[in-house]
């Protein structure tokens, strides 16, 4: 098991909760002598705190481990930051679900410590990457660890658009958009959707239509390695808006075509050794418990 010494800490902004969680984590690592390095928003949130200090991106190249307090949207941003440096990521629960934050508060310094000494799993989860071209041209590019959203925007009315997968025609649709999500992904905008749940161990990739103008559109799973690509119909009326984590947001038009595919490089997750997807799934989704016996 690696050997974390130099310990990151990111956080969400304008929680009470978080920077309670933050001082408990903060006086737990140093008493076990490690050194603690804040991302810049959470260093003012306790003034005084005598830490070392650096930025999001510099994170993964000073930090062996990073510690992300907040709920998935916090984990969300971290990784899109953090995957391409192979840091491992341990989230503290802060939020509402927190399918990607396994610590939970009141058992901070335990799991937290269990994790320190090396009783801890990894979970690779691969993020997606997108890019948008006009005439040939590069005009954005984004990447996500849970979905990329092609959508109206603030328009009411549907985008006209043709799916390609690996160069091969799959159809034409109207419809309030399309969402790509990954396995991770599939939890979240994708379930309301009315997409499957895949377990994150799936190399595979789900297309689920929003609203299409038609009965016979429903979600696709295809293999995690395609590369997708969809052009928006030259006729659209409207701009729409292509969302990845619901965190980047960029404008397209009509005309453009949008390409994604798996990102070179993923984000390692940490679990603590009893971590159980299926009970995660139980529990925020509000599965049924076993029969009495």
């Amino acid at each position: 098991m690696e050997q974390f010494k130099h310990i990151g800490v990111i956080g969400r902004q304008g929680n009470v909760q978080v920077v309670d969680t933050l001082k408990r984590l903060k006086s737990y690592l140093l008493s076990r002598e490690l050194q603690v390095i804040l991302e810049e928003p959470m260093a003012q949130l306790m003034p005084g705190h005598g830490l070392q200090v650096c930025s999001r991106k510099m994170m993964g190249e000073v930090c062996d481990l990073v510690i992300v307090i907040g709920g998935d949207g916090s984990m969300l941003g971290a990784a899109r930051a953090l995957a391409r440096h192979n840091i491992p990521v341990l989230g503290v629960n802060r939020g509402s679900l927190g399918f990607l934050t396994d610590v939970q508060p009141d058992h901070l310094e335990e799991q937290v410590g269990d994790v320190l000494d090396g009783k801890y799993f990894i979970e690779n989860r691969f993020l997606l990457d997108v890019t948008i071209k006009r005439n040939g041209e590069l005009i954005g590019h984004a990447d996500a660890l849970n979905e990329v959203v092609l959508h109206p925007g603030k328009a009411t009315r549907m985008i006209e658009f043709e799916l390609f997968i690996e160069g091969q025609f799959v159809y034409s649709q109207r419809s309030d958009g399309l969402i790509i999500a990954t396995p991770t992904g599939s939890t979240a905008y994708a379930l309301s959707g009315g997409g499957p749940i895949m377990h994150p161990k799936l190399d595979a990739v789900v297309l689920v239509p929003m609203f299409p103008h038609t009965l016979n559109s429903r979600p696709l799973v295809i293999d995690g390695n395609s590369e997708i690509k969809i052009v928006i119909g030259r006729n659209n009326p409207t701009y729409p808006q292509l969302s990845c984590d619901g965190q980047v947001h960029i404008t397209a038009a009509p005309g453009d075509t949008l390409s994604i595919q798996k990102k070179p490089f993923k984000l390692r997750l940490i679990h603590p050794l009893n971590h159980n997807y299926y009970e995660v799934c139980r529990s925020k989704l509000g599965w049924g418990n076993r029969l009495d016996t």
